[in-house]
């Protein structure tokens, strides 16, 4: 996928912040320290688009990014990073406000046409589940993908790849998208992947 532009457009937190332009939107959303920001990155060509930082929890807003490809089907689109989940260490206070924003924005925004879930391939927690139920429950059908794969050895990649798709209970033609930021593995067929969620959209 040849990206064209790719710019930070706002941070929000709350739905009257919200881009006003009717661009399709992507939620990434995942545990803190998982790597959205690193993927974002990966995906859109860029290495600074979306800021990496190493302290977990360190985004508090919904960072919207506007990005136009070359593609007849996808043409353009927001990028939604989403505050990580699971978090610890972070204020208590910090973690109720977090909850409801995110809340609001999975269920309120009528632009969002896919939610990318991202999971770390050297392990699932159970904030992972947990989050994958709920918004399972919301009506969104995540798109899983397995980050880091560049930290497993082959063996213990696949031993990983199993243990996460029996643990999302896939079958048949569901998959989990193994991915690196590092290495730019998983890059295309993310992109191929979102181009069809979005054509199933379109076609409701």
């Amino acid at each position: 996928m040849k990206v064209l532009t790719a710019e930070f457009i706002r941070s929000c937190v709350s739905a009257e912040q919200y881009p006003q332009e009717r661009w399709p939107e992507i939620a990434f959303v995942g545990r803190s320290n998982v790597g959205k920001s690193s993927i974002i990155n990966c995906l859109v060509n860029r290495k600074k688009l979306a800021k990496v930082s190493t302290t977990p929890g360190k985004t508090r807003t919904l960072n919207f990014f506007r990005v136009v490809v070359d593609d007849p089907v996808l043409k353009q689109m927001c990028f939604v990073d989403l505050p990580g989940y699971g978090y610890a260490k972070a204020a208590r206070s910090l973690r109720e406000q977090w909850g409801p924003m995110i809340e609001q924005y999975l269920t309120k925004s009528l632009q969002l046409f896919t939610v990318v879930q991202l999971v770390d391939m050297r392990g699932l927690e159970e904030h992972d589940l947990t989050t994958y139920h709920w918004l399972k429950n919301a009506g969104h059908d995540p798109l899983i993908v397995g980050t880091k794969v560049d930290k497993l050895s082959r063996n213990d990649r696949n031993k990983s790849l199993n243990t996460i798709s029996k643990a999302f209970s896939f079958q048949g033609g569901e998959a989990v998208i193994v991915s690196s930021a590092k290495t730019h593995e998983g890059r295309l067929e993310i992109w191929k992947a979102l181009r069809r969620g979005y054509e199933r959209r379109s076609e409701q």
